[in-house]
């Protein structure tokens, strides 16, 4: 019997040693498999945090104006700018031991492992905020082994190559809070309608507790259920000595005052500006399309939203509803390039289609302060001369011919100064001067002006009928404006990346293109339009809107039988408008014609109402003098009118106007020949171009 009972325990000490033994060699291996992960995670480095995130654009006074999503609106915010009281109560009720835990919290998880066994289903979970961060990150929440495994390693990896403050930022600016917000700025914003720094304990208790389930948690589909969890959050804070005991109740009673809805405007102000910006980013700035939709980029423009809203309005009360006519609109500011307001269509639901920076249309006479810049340095003066008279010009050898038509087919069958050609848009003058210069001669200048668009080598080019895009012009008058220094078209500041790093600042360079002096005496002419000293043969093609304006403008505008433009400027604002339909087709109705320039007049008027009014800079290198506008010469007391007409220095006339030294006094003109014409020729002088 005591033999038996020996070889007994021996065979079960042997069994003990074996089991000790595996035991062992089963932890070591544990052990070894653990330290591999970690030496191999630390050989791999850190995992990437990038995450789909809500880009802003911001209008130049940093207002939100809309925002790119991909169905998650998630801000991304430093744990700093995060309330104390939410991250307090995020880890009391997710993980408590998340500051002192390598990753896994082993007893919670045994813990967890018991209360299934008890329940026989899975009652409690023991993921940390790590395991949840890395699930978030990298994988979906599906239950199998491999998802289980991966969420290991991913959250060794975490573990290893980041700190806990990144890693608890990270998590916060993750986590689904419920109705659309990921992470906490955009659920405090939701929710309470503030910034996450800004939440209170009661405010934080509830938002902590919605992650555990956001369908069931939810105030606004279950405020019991909600406020239930709000009291587990409180007095785990309680427990943990993150707040007093006596607070709970306290802060469970406090009434909550809901927002529901975020700050970005479901209706993104400004439609086709932003994607006129997200196209710069694309071409300027060179992202990538999820960069831009998704990167969580902060994207300054500099949309003005005062002068954007009194755009749209203007479009809206001078458009008639019942018109099928289609418009845009630019204004720059022509020192800088900055586009501050632009309208690519009447509606950017019915189409996004964007008019002001992709239609190309005819430009018509909005091209002739382009060429005449070329001919004053070529020579030409506000008093060159030439006839108005209907001919036709033969050009290609002698194989073609063409012959131009001035509105109303009005000349003036005399000659007429420059100055006057402008101001009454004469075509035959343009013509002769398009000639005389030289086909190519206005193709060079208008590519110095910025324009990219093909130009036909042909003369009607001097009235426009090579297409452009409305910004080009815009951004060609500009160039007049600001004394003939290059600018292009600016619509972003600066770019932030998700971190708040500056990726893209404008910089603004002042390189002179044209010369100063005779883009002066050309915005002069321009005001021109304006002026019913200059009415000849005709009014002055500005004669319409005259009497809306209460400052000095220079400015342009064109017709074709398709197209309807006006393009004018202050020192600090340049404006463009046209009009047109999407199919080309003859605008018939005189309304309809006079759309571009009433809404050019109102828009500029109300934008720049508060504004000081500024002349425009003077050149060194001009002088101004008082010329009969009819001749160009010098005037004299004599003279019934006079106006006072610049000129680059050394080309000023010379020669005095003679025609009414005998008279004793001004008295008034007898009336041209060209205007005693019928009733209805003088009605629709008011809507030549």
């Amino acid at each position: 019997m005591e033999l038996i009972t020996g070889q007994r325990f021996k065979r079960t000490s042997k069994y003990i040693r074996a089991v000790i033994i595996l035991t062992g060699l089963a932890v070591l291996l544990v052990f070894l498999l653990f330290a591999s992960l970690v030496l191999f995670s630390k050989v791999l480095g850190a995992p990437p945090l990038a995450v789909p995130q809500s880009t802003l654009f911001y209008s130049d006074d940093g207002e939100v104006i809309g925002e790119n999503d991909n169905g998650q609106k998630r801000y991304w915010v430093n744990l700093a700018d995060i309330s104390p009281a939410l991250i307090d109560a995020t880890i009391a009720v997710e993980d408590r031991q998340f500051y002192t835990h390598n990753g896994f919290d082993l007893k919670r998880i045994a813990g967890a492992v018991v209360a299934d066994i008890r329940a026989m289903s899975k009652v409690q979970g023991a993921s940390t905020i790590t395991q949840q961060y890395a699930r978030n990150l990298y994988l979906g929440h599906d239950k199998t082994w491999n998802r289980k495994f991966n969420e290991a390693f991913y959250t060794i990896r975490l573990e290893t190559n980041y700190s806990k403050k990144e890693i608890l930022e990270g998590y916060l600016n993750t986590i689904y809070y419920g109705h659309g917000a990921y992470g906490i700025q955009a659920a405090s914003q939701y929710y309470f309608g503030k910034d996450a720094k800004d939440l209170t304990v009661s405010e934080a208790s509830m938002l902590a507790g919605i992650p555990k389930g956001p369908s069931s948690y939810s105030p606004f589909l279950y405020m019991e259920h909600a406020k239930k969890r709000q009291k587990v959050v409180l007095l785990a804070m309680a427990n943990e000595g993150m707040i007093p005991e006596k607070m709970v109740n306290k802060e469970i009673g406090r009434q909550l005052v809901f927002n529901r809805g975020h700050k970005t405007s479901d209706r993104k102000a400004a439609p086709y500006f932003q994607d006129a910006v997200k196209q710069a980013l694309k071409t300027q700035l060179h992202l990538d399309e999820s960069t831009v939709e998704m990167g969580g980029l902060k994207v300054y423009t500099t949309l003005d939203t005062k002068e954007q809203e009194i755009a749209e309005k203007t479009f809206s009360d001078v458009i008639t509803e019942t018109s099928e006519i289609q418009a845009a609109l630019v204004a720059m500011n022509p020192k800088t390039g900055e586009v501050k307001a632009l309208v690519g269509g009447r509606d950017y639901e019915l189409t996004p289609y964007n008019r002001a920076i992709q239609a190309i249309r005819q430009p018509g006479s909005t091209i002739k302060p382009l060429l005449y810049y070329a001919a004053l340095e070529k020579g030409f003066t506000p008093s060159s001369t030439l006839k108005s008279e209907l001919t036709t010009f033969s050009y290609d050898n002698g194989k073609s011919s063409y012959t131009p038509h001035n509105f109303n087919h009005q000349y003036a069958d005399s000659e007429i100064t420059m100055a006057q050609a402008i101001a009454l848009s004469d075509n035959v003058y343009a013509v002769k001067t398009h000639l005389f210069l030289g086909e190519k001669a206005l193709i060079d200048t208008v590519r110095r002006f910025g324009l990219e668009t093909k130009m036909a080598h042909v003369p009607s080019l001097a009235l426009g009928t090579s297409g452009v895009r409305v910004i080009e012009m815009v951004n060609a008058y500009s160039m007049l404006a600001n004394g003939g220094k290059e600018v292009k078209p600016v619509f972003i500041k600066k770019v932030e990346n998700h971190k708040g790093e500056v990726i893209f600042e404008q910089q603004t360079e002042n390189k002179q293109i044209l010369d100063p002096a005779p883009a002066y005496v050309m915005t002069q002419m321009l005001t021109g339009i304006f002026d019913k000293k200059l009415n000849g043969y005709t009014k002055v093609t500005g004669s319409s809107i005259a009497s809306q304006l209460t400052r000095k403008y220079a400015g342009k505008s064109g017709t074709t039988e398709t197209d309807s433009w006006m393009i004018g400027y202050t020192p600090q604002l340049v404006t463009g408008v046209w009009a047109g339909y999407d199919n080309p087709k003859n605008i018939a109705v005189p309304a309809e014609k006079r759309y571009a320039k009433d809404i050019w007049a109102q828009f500029m008027e109300n934008s720049l109402e508060d504004k000081p009014e500024k002349k425009f800079k003077e050149s060194k290198n001009v002088v101004g003098v008082y010329v009969n506008p009819e001749n160009g010469k010098l005037a004299t007391e004599y003279c019934p009118v006079k106006r006072l007409t610049y000129y680059v220095k050394g080309t000023e006339p010379t020669e005095v106007c003679t025609e009414h030294l005998a008279e004793s006094k001004p008295h008034k003109k007898a009336p041209k020949k060209s205007e005693n014409g019928t009733w209805y020729k003088r009605l629709l002088n008011l809507w030549g171009d």
